[in-house]
Protein backbone atom coordinates (compact mmCIF):
# COMPACT_ATOMS: atom_id res chain seq x y z
CA UNK A 1 0.00 0.00 0.00
CA UNK A 2 1.53 3.30 -0.84
CA UNK A 3 1.11 6.03 1.25
CA UNK A 4 -1.14 9.28 -0.14
CA UNK A 5 1.01 12.03 -2.24
CA UNK A 6 1.18 15.48 -0.21
CA UNK A 7 -2.04 17.88 -1.00
CA UNK A 8 -1.30 21.75 -2.03
CA UNK A 9 -2.49 22.11 1.34
CA UNK A 10 0.23 19.79 2.99
CA UNK A 11 2.89 21.31 0.95
CA UNK A 12 1.79 24.67 2.36
CA UNK A 13 1.72 24.26 5.83
CA UNK A 14 4.88 22.95 5.58
CA UNK A 15 6.68 26.08 4.09
CA UNK A 16 4.59 27.61 6.23
CA UNK A 17 5.87 25.98 9.27
CA UNK A 18 9.77 27.01 7.96
CA UNK A 19 8.47 30.20 7.50
CA UNK A 20 7.09 30.40 11.36
CA UNK A 21 10.30 28.64 12.65
CA UNK A 22 12.41 31.76 10.62
CA UNK A 23 10.26 34.30 11.84
CA UNK A 24 10.70 32.81 15.90
CA UNK A 25 14.84 32.67 14.97
CA UNK A 26 14.48 36.22 14.15
CA UNK A 27 12.69 37.24 16.82
CA UNK A 28 14.64 35.25 19.41
CA UNK A 29 17.67 36.93 17.81
CA UNK A 30 16.89 40.45 18.24
CA UNK A 31 15.32 39.69 21.43
CA UNK A 32 18.73 38.63 22.53
CA UNK A 33 20.12 41.50 20.94
CA UNK A 34 18.04 43.88 22.67
CA UNK A 35 18.50 42.63 26.18
CA UNK A 36 22.25 42.49 25.79
CA UNK A 37 21.73 46.42 24.46
CA UNK A 38 19.35 47.38 27.61
CA UNK A 39 21.21 46.23 30.17
CA UNK A 40 24.95 46.60 29.15
CA UNK A 41 24.22 49.93 27.96
CA UNK A 42 23.45 50.64 31.90
CA UNK A 43 26.48 49.10 32.92
CA UNK A 44 28.32 51.21 30.05
CA UNK A 45 26.81 54.49 31.16
CA UNK A 46 28.25 53.88 34.85
CA UNK A 47 25.22 53.75 36.22
CA UNK A 48 24.33 52.86 39.52
CA UNK A 49 20.08 52.83 39.37
CA UNK A 50 18.42 51.00 36.38
CA UNK A 51 18.95 53.24 33.58
CA UNK A 52 17.72 51.82 30.59
CA UNK A 53 14.23 49.67 29.63
CA UNK A 54 13.31 47.82 26.76
CA UNK A 55 10.06 50.34 25.54
CA UNK A 56 7.68 50.05 22.40
CA UNK A 57 9.12 51.83 19.59
CA UNK A 58 5.85 53.74 18.98
CA UNK A 59 3.25 55.45 20.62
CA UNK A 60 3.00 56.29 24.50
CA UNK A 61 5.56 54.73 26.96
CA UNK A 62 6.81 54.76 30.48
CA UNK A 63 10.31 53.69 31.92
CA UNK A 64 9.45 50.12 32.74
CA UNK A 65 9.95 47.15 31.29
CA UNK A 66 7.19 46.02 28.65
CA UNK A 67 8.81 42.60 27.75
CA UNK A 68 7.74 41.32 24.42
CA UNK A 69 5.46 44.77 24.34
CA UNK A 70 8.29 46.56 23.51
CA UNK A 71 9.33 44.86 20.01
CA UNK A 72 7.49 46.19 16.70
CA UNK A 73 6.07 42.40 15.52
CA UNK A 74 3.83 42.55 19.69
CA UNK A 75 0.30 41.67 19.36
CA UNK A 76 0.79 41.19 15.23
CA UNK A 77 -0.54 37.05 15.91
CA UNK A 78 1.30 35.77 13.05
CA UNK A 79 4.86 36.51 13.64
CA UNK A 80 6.62 38.11 10.62
CA UNK A 81 9.40 37.51 9.24
CA UNK A 82 10.85 41.16 8.62
CA UNK A 83 12.89 43.27 10.36
CA UNK A 84 12.27 44.45 13.77
CA UNK A 85 12.05 47.76 15.86
CA UNK A 86 12.35 48.14 19.55
CA UNK A 87 12.82 51.37 22.04
CA UNK A 88 15.13 51.81 24.32
CA UNK A 89 14.68 54.40 27.71
CA UNK A 90 17.17 55.86 28.71
CA UNK A 91 17.65 58.03 31.45
CA UNK A 92 19.34 61.23 30.69
CA UNK A 93 19.21 63.20 34.09
CA UNK A 94 19.46 62.34 37.71
CA UNK A 95 16.21 64.07 38.40
CA UNK A 96 14.22 61.21 36.45
CA UNK A 97 14.20 62.56 32.51
CA UNK A 98 14.31 59.66 29.92
CA UNK A 99 14.83 59.88 26.44
CA UNK A 100 13.33 57.15 23.69
CA UNK A 101 15.93 55.38 21.26
CA UNK A 102 14.22 53.76 18.65
CA UNK A 103 16.52 50.88 17.00
CA UNK A 104 15.50 48.88 14.30
CA UNK A 105 17.46 45.22 13.36
CA UNK A 106 17.36 42.76 10.68
CA UNK A 107 19.66 39.72 9.71
CA UNK A 108 21.24 39.76 6.66
CA UNK A 109 23.23 36.63 5.91
CA UNK A 110 25.86 36.02 9.06
CA UNK A 111 25.34 39.93 10.24
CA UNK A 112 22.97 41.53 12.12
CA UNK A 113 22.10 45.58 10.63
CA UNK A 114 21.06 47.62 13.46
CA UNK A 115 20.35 51.19 12.99
CA UNK A 116 19.63 54.21 15.40
CA UNK A 117 16.79 56.14 14.49
CA UNK A 118 18.38 59.26 13.12
CA UNK A 119 21.53 58.14 13.35
CA UNK A 120 24.42 55.65 12.23
CA UNK A 121 23.78 52.36 11.48
CA UNK A 122 25.81 49.20 12.80
CA UNK A 123 26.58 45.67 11.12
CA UNK A 124 26.88 42.76 13.89
CA UNK A 125 28.88 39.82 12.50
CA UNK A 126 27.10 37.40 14.50
CA UNK A 127 27.81 35.75 17.01
CA UNK A 128 27.33 39.08 19.16
CA UNK A 129 30.82 39.43 20.70
CA UNK A 130 31.42 41.85 23.99
CA UNK A 131 33.83 43.66 22.11
CA UNK A 132 31.45 45.13 19.25
CA UNK A 133 28.77 45.38 22.04
CA UNK A 134 31.03 47.87 23.43
CA UNK A 135 31.33 50.02 20.25
CA UNK A 136 27.94 50.06 19.98
CA UNK A 137 27.75 51.46 22.95
CA UNK A 138 30.06 54.23 21.92
CA UNK A 139 28.39 54.61 18.59
CA UNK A 140 24.94 55.05 20.80
CA UNK A 141 26.71 57.30 23.50
CA UNK A 142 28.02 59.70 20.93
CA UNK A 143 24.97 59.92 19.38
CA UNK A 144 22.77 61.01 22.53
CA UNK A 145 25.82 63.56 23.56
CA UNK A 146 25.45 64.98 19.69
CA UNK A 147 21.83 65.69 20.19
CA UNK A 148 22.09 67.63 23.34
CA UNK A 149 25.03 68.91 22.46
CA UNK A 150 23.82 70.36 19.12
CA UNK A 151 20.55 71.19 20.41
CA UNK A 152 21.86 73.61 23.14
CA UNK A 153 24.56 74.97 20.31
CA UNK A 154 22.00 75.51 18.04
CA UNK A 155 19.69 77.63 21.12
CA UNK A 156 22.71 79.89 21.78
CA UNK A 157 23.39 80.41 18.12
CA UNK A 158 19.26 81.33 17.79
CA UNK A 159 19.14 78.65 15.17
CA UNK A 160 17.16 76.09 17.20
CA UNK A 161 13.95 75.30 15.74
CA UNK A 162 12.76 72.27 13.33
CA UNK A 163 16.38 70.50 14.45
CA UNK A 164 14.52 67.66 15.90
CA UNK A 165 16.08 64.14 15.38
CA UNK A 166 12.54 61.57 16.25
CA UNK A 167 13.46 61.68 20.17
CA UNK A 168 10.75 61.92 22.69
CA UNK A 169 11.30 62.32 26.40
CA UNK A 170 9.20 61.65 29.44
CA UNK A 171 9.48 62.76 32.98
CA UNK A 172 8.40 60.64 36.00
CA UNK A 173 8.66 61.34 39.07
CA UNK A 174 9.35 58.79 41.29
CA UNK A 175 12.11 55.85 40.57
CA UNK A 176 10.51 52.82 37.81
CA UNK A 177 10.49 49.49 39.75
CA UNK A 178 13.41 47.75 40.06
CA UNK A 179 14.59 45.00 37.56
Amino acid sequence: MSAESPTRFDRLADIASRYGEASLENYALIRSLAEQLAEGFCKYLGDRKKCVWLVPPEGAWLPQNYGSGAFSVSGKGFLPLAPISFGLAVRVTHTGDWIRVVVSAAKQGPDLDVAIAGGPDFDFRLPLTPERLGEFFDALYAHLTNHFKEAADHFESGSYGGRDIGFDFTHTETEPPAA
